[in-house]
């Protein structure tokens, strides 16, 4: 999290919870997917005929209920409970702070296996409240714009870990449903993006079996068009992510000429352009999605001409799209600017004129540094100068 003071008003509510991973080497049943859930229910001495019963009631109290005490788990015989609290545990990541925005916006730091820490915001709108979550420890990419990218890959998350930041938001929300009390649809969280710390398609076995647990419909049931996972172009992983999630799919996309996604997108120098397109085009196709997000952060100077946005168009000519216009958000030490307001909507009026939705997010949660593309743990920021930032953009001249 930043050193830096917020520009406006923040009410901060920094808790510390002392809910530390057990010792004991139980396994923890949570982000195990349904067959894997069953293998280790057998493998503890569930007879086999029962294991699919056993299974739908653990999942049950675990996902729909939000209980982590197995000997709440009433609908079990007492022995069976004993059984399950003497080898498993329901652990989720440690809840290290949370930091409430002046919008609304709320962010957590989480600590997880090792003493490592990754963010996760989640945004309140009107109609719904998103859940931004994160993948990975840091981030291997290293995207000049992004404050994460500047923070070195440590490790992938596990799908527990993955699965830990949904469960944990709806405790902070308050949102597991009462035993007894009346049915009530209304959902808090009722979108996820995996648009948080890390590359979704570079940790793609943990990613999927933890989006298979949130998606159940027995659970926390949130249906694939409620979530997207958003790529920076891991072109060999896309399809299987049609095939295998089935999810909605948003690219981080940025620049219309390999030169200038080469040093805003450094995988773009691996597949670029030209191939990441090729594989999206298959994609709404193989998902059955109705069509694709193209993230584009607007950085004054560098991607956010009229020329750009004709190009833009053009590129993604024949793909079911809309284009999703991110006005920069501003970290401390980097080597770029917002776009002025002015030229965001005349970019948004070429994109709208050829027949594409072209939103232009509003930037939430900026004075805790939660906004997208700031989200970078406090513990792990290997600390970089303004100079050596730009520098690795290719920016000539910068200031430290």
């Amino acid at each position: 999290m930043s050193d830096a003071k917020p520009t406006v008003p923040v009410t901060q509510d920094v808790v510390t919870i002392a809910r530390k991973l057990p010792e004991g080497g139980r396994v923890n049943l949570v982000g195990l997917t349904r067959d894997q859930l069953r293998d280790a229910l057998i493998a503890a001495g569930t007879p086999e005929k029962q294991a699919k019963m056993r299974v739908g009631q653990v999942w049950q109290w675990i996902y729909h209920w939000g209980v982590r005490d197995f000997a709440a788990m009433t609908n079990l015989a007492k022995d069976y409970r004993a059984m399950l609290a003497e080898k498993f545990e329901i652990a989720l990541p440690e809840l290290v702070t949370r930091q409430v925005s002046a919008d609304g916006t709320r962010k957590y730091l989480l600590r997880i296996a090792g003493g490592h820490e990754v963010e996760t915001v989640y945004i309140p709108e009107e109609n719904r409240g998103t859940l931004c979550i994160s993948s990975q420890v840091g981030c291997t990419l290293t995207c000049s714009f992004c404050h994460t990218g500047t923070q070195k890959l440590v490790r992938n998350l596990t799908a527990a870990e993955i699965v830990g930041q949904v469960m944990l938001a709806r405790d902070d929300l308050g949102e597991w449903p009462e035993q007894g009390a009346p049915k009530n649809e209304t959902r808090l969280v009722s979108n996820i993006v995996l648009m948080g710390m890390g590359e979704p398609l570079y940790n793609f076995e943990n990613v999927r079996d933890a989006m298979k647990v949130v998606m159940d419909g027995e659970g926390l049931t949130l249906s694939r068009r409620r979530i997207t996972l958003s790529t920076s172009g891991v072109v060999p992983e896309i399809a299987k992510t049609a095939e295998e999630i089935g999810c909605l799919l948003a690219v981080s996309f940025h620049a219309t000429t390999d030169e200038i996604r080469d040093r805003l997108v450094p995988i773009n120098k691996r597949w670029n352009i030209e191939t990441l397109l090729g594989a999206l085009r298959d994609y709404p196709r193989l998902s059955n999605s109705e069509r694709i997000t193209f993230e584009y952060v607007m950085l004054k100077g560098v991607n956010d001409s009229d020329e750009d946005a004709k190009r833009l168009v053009k590129l993604i000519r024949g793909i079911p799209a809309k284009i999703n216009l991110i006005p920069f958000n501003e970290w401390p030490g980097s080597p770029y600017q917002r776009s002025d307001w002015e030229r965001i909507e005349a970019f948004a009026d070429i994109i709208y004129k050829a027949g594409y939705a072209s939103p232009i997010r509003t930037p939430r949660g900026e004075d805790i540094m939660a906004a997208c593309g700031q989200l970078k743990s406090a513990t792990e920021r290997a600390r970089k100068s303004r100079a050596e930032i730009a520098a690795e953009a290719g920016l000539p001249g910068a200031s430290a």
